[in-house]
C-alpha cells in the first residue's frame, strides 16, 4: 500500500496473534484464581475481580490455563468490549480466548491488548458474531481481521506512551474509589447502624418510623393486560435504579389505569428504592427528579415521598448508609436469588430526622465530598478518552477495511 509508513506493514490478526489451548483440571492445578465474564470489565485491560478456585462449584467449561502477560477475550456478547491483560496465573472458560503474540519479533507483546481495543477490532468481532440471544465470535472469525502493524520501532515507542497512559488511568481510578471509599465511611460513620430502637440516633434528632417520615407506595404489578391500552405511560424497573442516580437509556411503557395514577405518578423528589434485588443491591435508591415526563414504576420498586420535616436528598443519603452497611440486606426477605425488601418491613424502619438544618450541614459536607470524587471521576474519562483516541487516530494500528 503506497500510504504506508516505511516498515509498517499489512497482516492479518491471526498472523501476529494465536489463541493458547493450554488445558489444566483447575482442582489439582495448584491454581488459585479463576476469572469469568463478570470479572472483566468493559474497555478496562486490568482485571480487578477474580474467583477462588475451590470456594464453590466451577464448571466443566473451566479449563484454560492462562498466564501473566496473556490477554483474555470475552468471546461471548464482544459488544461488551471486554479485553483483559492477566497479570497472574489462573484458569477461565474456554468461551474466553487466550491470547498471545505468534511472534514476538513481529508483534510486540505489549502492544497486542492495545490492538484489541481498537474500534475496528471491536466492529469486525461484533459483526462476524453469531447467534442473537448469547451472540460469540470464533477465533477463525478474528484471524482474517486485516489491520496495519507499525514497524517495531514504532511499536515500542507507542506501547510505552500507551502504558504510561493506562498507568495514568488506573491511578486515576484508584483515586475515585478512594473519594468514594471515604464517602461511604462518612455516610456509615453519620448514622450509627439501626437495632431497632429509638436512642441509636443523637439525643436530639426526632426518629421515626417509615411510614410516620413519609408515604410509602409500592409500584404496579406488570401484566400482559397492561401493556396497550389508553393510558400508555412510561414506567422504571429495579434495572433503572442506581446508586444515587437514575439510568433512562432503557425505559419500557404500559398502561396505567386513570384511577390508579394518583399512586403510581411519581413526582420530583420522590425517592425510590429496589424492592426485589440481590442480596447485596437490595435496597439500592435514587431520587426521582422529573428526567421523564409523566413516568411511573413497577412492582419491583418502592417510592418513597417525604413529609414536611425531611429533605429528599437526606432521606437518600440514609437510605445509602442502610445498603452500605448491610441494614437492608439484614431486614429483607431472601426467596431463591433475589431478596425482598417488601413495603411493609420497609415501613416499620426507623429513620431519623434532624432540625432542617442540620440535615442541610450534613448534605453540604456529603455535596464536598461528592464533588472531590467526581472531579477525579472526570480526570479519568477524560485520559480514557485521549488514549482511545490515540489506538484509533494516531497510527497504532489504522484500520484498512
Amino acid at each position: 500500500m503506497s500510504d504506508l509508513k516505511p516498515g509498517w506493514t499489512r497482516v492479518k490478526f491471526g498472523d501476529v496473534a494465536r489463541q493458547v489451548k493450554e488445558r489444566v483440571d483447575p482442582e489439582t492445578s495448584g491454581l488459585e484464581r479463576f476469572v469469568a465474564g463478570e470479572h472483566m470489565d468493559t474497555d478496562d485491560l486490568r482485571i480487578r475481580s477474580w474467583g477462588e478456585i475451590g470456594a464453590g462449584y466451577l464448571g466443566p467449561a473451566f479449563h484454560a490455563r492462562f498466564r501473566p502477560g496473556h490477554v483474555l477475550y470475552g468471546s461471548r456478547r464482544t459488544y461488551l468490549r471486554k479485553v483483559a491483560l492477566a497479570d497472574f496465573d489462573g484458569v477461565c472458560a474456554n468461551t474466553t480466548f487466550v491470547l498471545e503474540s505468534a511472534d514476538p519479533s513481529v508483534l510486540l507483546p505489549a502492544l497486542l491488548p492495545f490492538v484489541m481495543q481498537t474500534d475496528g477490532f471491536h466492529a469486525h468481532s461484533k459483526r462476524e458474531s453469531k447467534g442473537s440471544v448469547n451472540p460469540y465470535v470464533n477465533f477463525s472469525d478474528l484471524a482474517w481481521y486485516e489491520f496495519t502493524l507499525p514497524s517495531m520501532e514504532d511499536q515500542v515507542r507507542l506501547t510505552s506512551l500507551l502504558t504510561a497512559a493506562t498507568a495514568t488511568v488506573n491511578a486515576a481510578r484508584a483515586a475515585r474509589d478512594e473519594a468514594e471509599r471515604l464517602r461511604r465511611s462518612y455516610l456509615v460513620s453519620l448514622f450509627r447502624p439501626a437495632r431497632g430502637s429509638r436512642d441509636v440516633f443523637p439525643a436530639h434528632w426526632e426518629v421515626l418510623a417509615v411510614r410516620e417520615a413519609g408515604d410509602v407506595q409500592l409500584g404496579q404489578q406488570r401484566h400482559p393486560s397492561f401493556e396497550s391500552g389508553s393510558n400508555v405511560r412510561p414506567y422504571l424497573r429495579v434495572a433503572n435504579v442506581m446508586d444515587g442516580w437514575l439510568d433512562v437509556s432503557n425505559v419500557l411503557s404500559m398502561h396505567f389505569p386513570r384511577d390508579a395514577m394518583s399512586k403510581f405518578q411519581l413526582r420530583a423528589g420522590d425517592i425510590l428504592l429496589n424492592e426485589g434485588q440481590s442480596i447485596e443491591l437490595v435496597g439500592r435508591s435514587c431520587i426521582y427528579r422529573g428526567e421523564i415526563t409523566g413516568a411511573c414504576f413497577q412492582k419491583t420498586l418502592i417510592r418513597f415521598r417525604c413529609g414536611p420535616r425531611l429533605l429528599p436528598e437526606f432521606v437518600q443519603a440514609f437510605f445509602q448508609h442502610m445498603l452500605y452497611s448491610g441494614q437492608f440486606a439484614k431486614v429483607a426477605v431472601q426467596t431463591t436469588s433475589i431478596a425482598h425488601l417488601t413495603a411493609v418491613r420497609f415501613a416499620q424502619l426507623l429513620l431519623p430526622a434532624p432540625p432542617l438544618d442540620e440535615q442541610r450541614r450534613i448534605l453540604e459536607e456529603l455535596r464536598r465530598q461528592e464533588r472531590a470524587r467526581d472531579v477525579i471521576d472526570v480526570h479519568e474519562r477524560e485520559i480514557k478518552s485521549l488514549t482511545r483516541k490515540a489506538v484509533n487516530m494516531l497510527g497504532i494500528v489504522r484500520d484498512v477495511h
